[in-house]
């Protein structure tokens, strides 16, 4: 009760909270004089470093990766912790929203199997790649963003924006991600049966470097579900509104991808790690030769 008195302090007056409550004001007072206990004190540190993290996540990290962060800083606590003392601060991580996405499939091409079949799990890098293209409102009209992510580590190798949806869009990804990633030995690429994966221009591309093409089925998410939760978690973080101009967007998700989703940002699928430090450890333990 006094601590509840102490929060509401600014908006009503303590003798009013007080007799509301049924406690004197000098009982409120004497408890306000009283030390902290060892308990509190440490409540008090951690509740600042939740707070920060919370607003250096940008809103977004829950108990889970706040409870990740300050245990790799070195902060021992429990989860049961983080989350009390996250609910005292009124600190709570943005729910992502669900986004329509609509695929054009062109019936003259055909299509390949669907050899992922939702096995999203790869044993190295480079090994699987997913890929699909979503769309950013703009006042200008829609920018559409074209994206392959590397399934072992999770990060976005290869992306690429336009205020079109021809296949050149889904190339300069690609392109982006060969050039980049350089794999040596097999990947898969997986993604929808859109017009632009099925084109000759994409599928040539795939074939020139050898690279075996998967397909989700007709209609169904959950074949590409790690790329359709990065756009949404994309779109919860980052797209928050229509951007006035598709300058804007782009300069937005580039900083999203780049600074903060493949370098910062901590995925539960990686124990809590970014995809940059996941891809580092695993090459500290597995060195190339």
């Amino acid at each position: 009760m006094f601590a509840f008195i102490d929060d509401h302090r600014q908006s009503y007056p303590i003798v009013l909270l007080c007799k509301a409550l049924g406690i004197s004001a000098s009982d409120y007072y004497a408890w306000r004089r009283r030390p902290l206990s060892r308990r509190a004190e440490g409540d008090c540190v951690l509740q600042r470093r939740i707070a920060a993290i919370h607003a250096a996540s940008r809103g977004i990290y829950g108990s889970p990766k706040i409870h990740a962060q300050l245990q790799q800083e070195g902060l021992a606590c429990s989860r049961k912790r983080v989350i009390r003392l996250m609910r005292q601060a009124h600190v709570c991580a943005k729910r992502q929203r669900c986004f329509k996405r609509t695929t054009r499939r062109n019936p003259a091409h055909t299509p390949a199997p669907n050899r992922l079949e939702q096995h999203f799990a790869a044993a190295q890098p480079d090994q699987v790649w997913l890929a699909d293209i979503t769309y950013i409102c703009t006042a200008e009209g829609w920018l559409y963003l074209a994206a392959v992510m590397d399934l072992f580590t999770r990060a976005i190798v290869g992306w690429s924006m336009a205020d079109h949806l021809q296949a050149t869009l889904v190339e300069q990804a690609l392109l982006m991600a060969l050039g980049r990633r350089r794999p040596t030995g097999n990947v898969l690429h997986h993604s929808d049966q859109g017009s632009q994966y099925t084109s000759d221009l994409i599928q040539s591309l795939l074939a020139a470097h050898h690279i075996q093409v998967s397909m989700s089925g007709v209609g169904n998410c959950y074949d590409n579900a790690p790329m359709e939760s990065f756009f949404g978690r994309l779109k919860t973080e980052c797209v928050t509104a229509p951007f006035a101009t598709r300058a804007e967007a782009r300069l937005v998700i580039f900083e999203h991808i780049e600074v903060w989703y493949n370098r910062q940002r901590l995925h539960s699928a990686l124990g809590f790690l970014s995809p940059a430090t996941f891809e580092q450890r695993h090459y500290e333990t597995f060195p190339v030769r």
